[in-house]
């Protein structure tokens, strides 16, 4: 991530707190700043982890509630991984996830076909379709060549 997509996502992020009548806190900027800096998709946790060595003073909760508001305002996304907690994603254009089944990794990805796959009629039968994202599963290059070398 360069310096310069952090600094245009800080900046759209001041601005939309500003237009929401929200605070620009410290602890609020560094926490946004840690996503919109991380290409890793951390979980709470390692946000937490993170910020606290530049705010040690941050509390647990702060983060979390931090996380949920960015969240619920539309700054940030969730990426699930079954089976493991939730990892926040700075990127809210469109895209896809490639995970790693052995370390747990999330790359982003694009791609117009993808982006072009129709939700299937049995599924809005479910409800009212927000967004919908592709995840690939496999092994990333790192795992593969971790194994390799072990041989």
């Amino acid at each position: 991530m360069s310096k310069t997509d952090i600094d245009r996502r800080t900046e759209a992020f001041v601005r939309f707190c500003r237009q929401k009548g929200m605070k620009v806190t410290h602890q609020r900027m560094e926490i946004f700043r840690e996503l919109a800096g991380s290409e890793d998709h951390p979980d709470a946790e390692g946000v937490f982890a993170r910020v606290r060595k530049r705010v040690p003073s941050i509390s647990r909760d702060t983060v979390y509630r931090t996380l949920s508001t960015l969240e619920s305002e539309g700054l940030v996304r969730r990426a699930e991984i079954l089976g493991g907690p939730a990892r926040f994603d700075p990127n809210t254009d469109p895209h896809h996830h490639f995970i790693c089944t052995v370390c747990g990794a999330i790359k982003d990805f694009t791609s117009d076909a993808l982006d072009r796959l129709r939700v299937p009629n049995s599924v809005k039968a479910f409800g009212s379709i927000e967004s919908a994202q592709v995840q690939v599963r496999g092994v990333c290059s790192d795992c593969v060549d971790r194994k390799a070398r072990s041989r």
